[in-house]
């Protein structure tokens, strides 16, 4: 075989959509280019794994080691998130920012682009989180910064942050179509969060285009038998896609079975991680297993491998589900299907290696 090559042979490998067994991906510079039964390859591996599957995909996570990205808005914190995120099974991350300033904003805009400049790996643009929310549903966002948007602060922002800023999350509710439409123009992802919006509210802002929804169950409006809410409304809608925060606190295991049998394929999995800091908006105090802010949960410890595990363990999710709910599914939510979250001919080689136990052995990143 060429000298170029790359040879990752495994027990078992997941594709994203079937299982097989003794399989060998072939990969020439990032990209994968064969995928073969074992006995098919002469050249020698190198690595030798018990399951190989395509490399997980958190889409919300907003800090690590200490530095929380809208307390430390510099590359260095990227740097950081990368790290942690590769020692959790993810190849791709999207870091975010919560209700603040549009100081901060523009200055997690600029670390992005530094972070892109010095080679940094993985980002795959910012995801800012409010402040166009509804106050009702702030969680633990500073209420002072919460308002509606003009369009003219809306372009504004969307002109900073052109090619960086890759998904938004708002309130329906509280923003006008213009506005909506306006941030779809510049190719950015809207996700309806920290909301309050009714069923037909919601049901409406999902037809016109909002793709995707935040932390289901978690800041929206519940459903109840009378009044279906946005949950009601993500549950009932043909496409509408939701990540859920697998760490028990977020939502009860329970919770995240019931959804994953209506959702199916449209629910899949963020961290929703912070880090411990005292300073800046929002400070976040480990508690046990989860984070506070000023005594509200605001953020998870997970990673997506812990994320993963909790499905197969906690919630009783197939582990070929599982995967997809922290690979193949953000991708689509990402609008990335073609390129990630799948192990494929001509897809990038982002690869996790896992052990018996869903422990993470490795990482191969492009």
């Amino acid at each position: 075989m060429e000298n170029n090559l790359q040879l990752y042979k495994a027990e078992k490998v997941f594709t994203g959509s079937e299982w097989l067994s003794q399989h060998t991906v072939v990969v020439s510079h990032g990209k994968i280019v064969e995928l073969l039964p074992s006995e098919n390859i002469s050249g020698k591996p190198v690595s030798s794994y018990h399951l190989l599957a395509p490399a997980f995909i958190d889409i919300q996570i907003y800090g690590a080691y200490g530095k929380l990205l809208a307390v430390y808005p510099e590359a260095d914190s990227l740097h950081k998130l990368y790290t942690y995120c590769s020692e959790g099974g993810a190849s791709h991350f999207q870091p975010t920012v919560a209700t603040n300033a549009f100081k901060v904003f523009y200055k997690c805009i600029d670390a992005v682009r530094a972070y892109w400049e010095e080679g940094g790996k993985g980002c795959i643009g910012l995801h800012i989180e409010g402040p166009w929310i509804n106050p009702i549903k702030k969680g633990a966002h500073t209420e002072s910064f919460i308002h509606s948007p003009t369009p003219g602060e809306v372009k504004e922002l969307l002109e900073y942050g052109k090619g960086v800023i890759s998904m938004i999350t708002l309130a329906p509710e509280v923003c006008s179509k213009e506005v909506m439409a306006l941030i779809r123009s510049y190719n950015v992802i809207i996700s309806a969060g920290h909301s309050n919006a009714n069923y037909e509210v919601a049901t409406a802002a999902f037809d016109d285009g909002i793709s995707t929804a935040t932390h289901l169950y978690n800041a929206m409006s519940p459903l109840q038998h009378r009044s279906p809410g946005m949950v009601g409304a993500i549950f009932n809608h043909p496409t509408v896609m939701a990540s859920v925060v697998p760490d028990g606190f977020h939502v009860d295991f329970s919770a995240i079975q019931i959804a994953k049998k209506i959702l199916k394929e449209r629910l899949f999995v963020i961290t929703d991680a912070v880090t411990e800091t005292s300073e800046g908006e929002n400070p976040h105090h480990l508690s046990g297993d989860k984070y506070e802010s000023k005594g509200i949960l605001s953020g998870s410890a997970l990673t997506m491998a812990k994320s993963l595990r909790n499905l197969v363990n906690l919630a009783g999710i197939d582990l070929d589900e599982a995967l997809r709910m922290v690979s193949t599914y953000p991708a689509q939510a990402m609008q990335k299907a073609n390129t990630m979250g799948r192990i494929e001919k001509g897809y990038d080689a982002n690869l996790v290696f896992l052990d018996e136990l869903l422990e993470v052995k490795r990482l191969i990143n492009g």
